[in-house]
């Protein structure tokens, strides 16, 4: 699945974010968007994930066909600190009301993400008395073992520790392949698997 922009910016009244951007998203790569705190990352993420409409120009889905802006959300997954989960769920909750939007990797079934996360013992509990590293773990692994084409993953290490951080190394080698990954980061560790880079700073 290939997204491809053109003259696509974004801008928040007269100030613009990002502009003129030309660019192809090819299937089964993988990118890293990067920029400094505050660069626009998100905001770009945010146009991708058709969250945010382009203030000019325009996105194309194309799997090979043309897949509406509506529908996107079936063939994307995303994870990013600043997205809720609801807090009075259980751990098992979660799992299975995300299921029912999404489809899990051939094999997998919600034991599974269960035995991924290491928190077997927390289960039955309700996210609000999780830590913010274990509710970012939670996050990632759901889009990661999610059956979509497109992989998004902003600021991924977020409230992780460094064991964290080697887990998500590893959740992304295991499950990240044939998928078309992006990575919005300005940490290397985060991205190093990337073979693409684009700098949102050169498109302002």
């Amino acid at each position: 699945m290939n997204i491809v922009l053109s003259n696509v910016g974004r801008r928040f009244n007269k100030e613009w974010i990002f502009k003129g951007v030309d660019y192809e998203f090819s299937g089964g790569q993988n990118y890293a968007v990067l920029g400094p705190n505050g660069s626009g990352k998100s905001t770009f993420l945010s146009v991708l994930l058709g969250s945010l409409t382009p203030s000019e120009g325009s996105v194309q889905y194309l799997n090979p066909k043309e897949i509406e802006v509506e529908e996107i959300y079936k063939h994307i997954s995303f994870a990013a600190p600043y997205i809720d989960l609801i807090e009075e769920f259980t751990l098992q909750e979660t799992i299975s009301f995300h299921f029912q939007f999404k489809d899990y990797i051939d094999g997998l079934k919600q034991r599974d993400v269960l035995d991924l996360l290491g928190l077997q013992k927390s289960q039955d509990k309700q996210l609000k008395h999780f830590s913010s590293g274990m509710k970012q773990r939670t996050k990632l692994a759901l889009a990661c073992c999610s059956d979509s084409p497109i992989l998004i993953l902003d600021e991924p290490t977020s409230n992780l520790d460094h064991q964290g951080i080697d887990w998500y190394i590893d959740l992304v080698d295991k499950f990240g392949k044939d998928k078309t990954i992006l990575v919005g980061s300005n940490q290397e560790h985060e991205y190093e698997f990337c073979e693409q880079r684009l700098n949102i700073v050169d498109y302002k």
